[in-house]
């Protein structure tokens, strides 16, 4: 790459030298000088020695992956937990971290396991555990990983043995799966945050976009619907802290993740992945808890971005660590705050369907390289960097997103088809959802969908459907057996964006409810099988558990 070398070395006098592992197991990174990475088998072992060295060291199994793998949660305190039910009383914070979603983006998976080994040996500089739980996956994507080949990722520096792919044995990308959840990594996950509930997760990858000088990036889950002081803390408290402590304590320069919105006029902005909630950063955004997306700069070498890594994942332990107190209080009250907007929704209460990027208060500055555009042909222009370093001041990070269409927020949704896979779909999230034991009528709004449009191409396995179409308020009579999920509770954001119909993430996007909608048996418009519930009704109801 154009101006790599250059970088590579202002990232070695950035970065410290590697740590020693006295004492404790080599990840395969460092054994072989960061010439290959592991091997699925090689982190199960290393986890294993890491339980034979430490009693702070517990292991979970998270899932068992399509192709028969394993898949272990690292789970560090002092002392360690039983279960999540020992931490009530406990005013420990959880925090979970996990790595290599994609199997060829493999340095937070080193990183992941070097962070474990000194949490469980007592290495790091902070004594994180006296204040926290560490919950750890260092290879999210075992089946990705097992496809290791250096033909694998090869815009990227290194590693020279190789690197995994990016899908899991169902051949679908796990940081697509947040809403739909059809895999049973991204399931095994929902249980964890269900079970544990972190105040923080972040997720550990490796980008493929912009060329800049800074080594690490990271951006917080962005979606619309998620709490906004939350949002709003990330963006104008964490972000500037973070990119100062990493800078000072960890020499390793940082900037939020994106791509120039025109490379090659950056007045027009920097610009985030979307905040789609089938990303999984957005999800758990979404959520209402504390998230974050980390993306290694590919152009510099495999040891830079594993130790770049390392250095995010201390940083944000370090933030976590000194305003746990502030951040688990914002957390209870954004679930509070869920709650009595489900149970009396103001008329400025809203979801979220369709949203833009906007600028953030604070502006970037971007070590960059001067661009050149090139003929591609048929219309299309090529931008390539050259060798000549260029410093990009006070560029709009278009990291608001901003609503563009919304529907008030209702008090909670009636799905009157009995269809397993939508109320299967709703308990593995921990959405709770009730049933009713009596007939009842009420007063809701109905959608018909006028317009269904399904996707020319395949999208994880899904020709995804947009609706268009008209909402009504009547009265409908609903029987007994009908899913009442009411928006009065912590995950209330989440059902709404999984329910409405027009959602651009939810279960009718991904074709949960595609054979009530397709004009099978005549040509006029169909009833969206969801109804909303907009007004005060009484149900007689029971809970519906999971395996009922």
């Amino acid at each position: 790459m154009p101006g790599s070398r250059t970088l590579i070395s202002l990232a070695a006098l950035l970065l410290p030298a590697t740590l020693p592992a006295q004492d404790g197991p080599l990840t395969t990174a460092e054994r072989t000088h960061f010439a290959e990475t592991s091997r699925h088998a090689d982190v199960l072992a290393f986890i294993t020695e890491l339980q034979r060295l430490s009693p702070r060291v517990r292991v979970e199994q998270m899932a068992v992956t399509p192709e028969g793998r394993p898949l272990p949660l690292v789970i560090i305190g002092d002392p360690v937990p039983a279960s999540p039910a020992a931490l009530r009383g406990d005013d420990r914070a959880v925090v979970y971290i996990q790595a290599n979603i994609h199997g060829g983006e493999v340095e937070g998976k080193e990183a992941a396991q070097m962070l474990a080994r000194d949490l469980a040996l007592g290495r790091t500089k902070t004594a994180y555990l006296d204040r926290l739980v560490i919950l750890i996956v260092p290879n999210f994507n075992p089946d990705g990983n097992e496809r290791i080949s250096p033909a694998n990722r090869t815009n990227q520096v290194g590693p020279a043995g190789g690197v995994g792919d990016r899908y899991n044995g169902q051949n679908l990308d796990l940081n697509r799966d947040g809403m739909k959840l059809e895999t049973p990594e991204v399931r095994g996950l929902v249980r964890v945050l269900d079970q544990w509930d972190p105040v923080l997760f972040l997720d550990s990858h490796t980008h493929n976009g912009s060329y800049h000088q800074e080594p690490v990036t990271w951006v917080w889950g962005l979606n619309p619907n998620g709490d906004p002081a939350i949002l709003s803390y990330m963006e104008g408290t964490m972000l500037p802290a973070v990119t100062a402590r990493m800078r000072e304590t960890y020499g390793t320069l940082t900037i939020p993740h994106g791509d120039f919105v025109d490379p090659t006029d950056a007045a027009k902005g920097w610009i985030p992945l979307e905040p789609a909630p089938r990303y999984l950063s957005n999800y758990v955004g979404l959520r209402n808890r504390f998230s974050v997306l980390n993306e290694q700069y590919p152009y510099v070498d495999f040891e830079t971005r594993v130790r770049g890594a390392y250095h995010l994942f201390l940083t944000f332990l370090d933030y976590v660590h000194e305003h746990r107190d502030e951040m688990v209080q914002m957390v209870r009250a954004a679930d509070r705050r869920a709650v009595a907007m489900g149970a009396s929704p103001d008329t400025g209460d809203v979801v979220v369907l369709r949203s833009e990027g906007e600028p953030i208060a604070q502006r970037l500055t971007i070590q960059g390289y001067e661009m050149e555009v090139s003929d591609a042909g048929d219309g299309r222009r090529r931008v390539r960097p050259t060798e000549r370093m260029r410093t990009y001041a006070d560029v709009p990070y278009l990291a608001h997103f901003a609503p563009t269409r919304t529907v008030a927020y209702p008090r909670g949704y009636l799905v009157a088809v009995p269809d397993e896979a939508v109320l299967d779909n709703l308990l593995a999230h921990g959405i709770v959802v009730e049933r009713l034991t009596a007939p009842a009528t009420v007063r809701v709004e109905v959608f018909t969908a006028t317009v269904l449009a399904v996707a020319r191409r395949l999208n994880q396995g899904h020709y995804t459907t947009t609706v268009e179409g008209t909402y009504a308020a009547e009265e409908r009579a609903f029987p007994a057996g009908t899913l009442l999920i009411r928006t009065a509770q912590p995950l209330g954001p989440l059902a709404a964006a999984l329910l409405e119909p027009e959602s651009d993430d939810g279960l009718t996007t991904w074709n949960a409810f595609d054979r009530y909608l397709a004009a099978q048996w005549g040509n006029r418009p169909q009833l969206h099988p969801v109804a909303r519930v907009v007004g005060e009704a009484r149900f007689v109801t029971e809970t519906v558990r999971p395996g009922r």
